[in-house]
């Protein structure tokens, strides 16, 4: 699989494409249509999937999808703070339809073509923060970052739950590469004190 990044006008947050053969997947709606439609030149998109509802990475996700004429792959969790804009810090956007949304339960695994995903719940940074597993790649939105963990002071966010699921992270899922919501993608083995270095300060 080869994972290619758009960094977002959205405070820099990241929009990733994965690509695999002649198909692709788009994790979060950061970009534009017109931005992703670059990266993702004549590969089929399979699918929009959404790591939380903050604004930053969902403002253009009915667009895309739309545009591309795939479904919206997201936490079942993420319908309340889409539908507000005081929950997603969006001031005006909400969604209000959700008919092209695919609701996903926690640890659920699905299949897009050739794509085998693992959907992994992860609040802490937001009540709907969800991981997706594909091919060894962990995208995470702002749960975890290259150096760094996402914050739990908004509207959502829990310091225990966010514990929680970094042990989550560490202890149960397999990854090899990090894609994050913001900043450089990194990998397992640099996570390793980055990890234990926030379990140890939010377990104090």
């Amino acid at each position: 699989m080869q994972t290619e990044q758009i960094i977002s006008s959205l405070l820099e947050s990241n929009t990733f494409i994965a690509k695999k053969n002649n198909e692709c997947l788009i994790i979060d709606a950061g970009a534009q249509p017109q931005q992703i439609a670059q990266k993702v030149a004549n590969h089929k998109v399979l699918g929009l999937l959404l790591t939380h509802g903050h604004y930053d990475h969902c403002l253009h996700a009915v667009e895309i999808a739309n545009h591309f004429g795939c479904k919206i792959f997201a936490s079942k969790k993420i319908v309340e703070t889409l539908s507000d804009p005081a929950k997603n810090y969006g001031e005006t956007f909400k969604i209000e339809d959700f008919s092209n949304f695919v609701l996903l339960e926690d640890e659920q695994e699905f299949s897009l073509g050739e794509f085998e995903i693992a959907a992994t719940l992860l609040p802490g940074h937001s009540k709907c923060s969800m991981g997706y597993l594909i091919d060894g790649t962990l995208f995470a939105g702002d749960v975890l970052f290259s150096q760094g963990i996402g914050r739990t002071d908004l509207y959502g966010g829990s310091k225990q739950q966010m514990l929680q699921s970094l042990i989550t992270i560490k202890e149960r899922i397999p990854f090899e590469i990090l894609a994050s919501g913001h900043g450089d993608m990194s990998n397992a083995e640099s996570q390793k004190r980055n990890l234990n270095l926030f379990i140890r300060f939010l377990s104090r």
